[in-house]
């Protein structure tokens, strides 16, 4: 158990391509065999639109724009003793094919409808749902 917890601040990215979104298949991290959209840690000096096109083209190798704020959670991971919050992003595909640049960290990306995600749902996701 870490006995020293800090939060963390992680970004997500809806990747909006027509009427579907980007979202993938988390493995060997927290919230493993769930569903998310692309993202990640934000780093020292990075605005959210940084980190989001950064972990997007390292995770996906797609291009996006248009991006703009999309709303906050704030997680508890109660298993893992973490805690996030996360800022997302919101972006249109510009181009690209989604590729595993990662795939110890996610097994599979699927274009899907956001009204229709495959479940079970990552935390923060969950929570940005729940808010709409």
């Amino acid at each position: 158990m870490n006995t020293n917890p800090k939060v963390k601040i992680g970004v997500g990215v809806l990747i909006k391509k027509g009427n579907k979104v980007l979202i993938g298949k988390r493995t060997g991290s927290h919230g493993e065999n769930t569903w998310s959209f692309p993202g990640g840690h934000l780093e020292f000096g990075e605005t959210e639109f940084e980190t989001a096109t950064r972990e997007v083209k390292e995770e996906t190798d797609l291009n996006i724009e248009n991006l703009q704020k999309y709303g906050y959670t704030n997680d508890f991971f109660e298993e893992e003793n973490k805690h996030y919050i996360t800022l997302f992003v919101k972006a249109d595909w510009k181009s690209g094919e989604p590729k595993r640049m990662e795939p110890e960290k996610c097994s599979e990306w699927r274009w899907e409808r956001l009204d229709n995600l495959p479940k079970p749902l990552f935390l923060p996701i969950e929570n940005l749902l729940k808010q709409s």
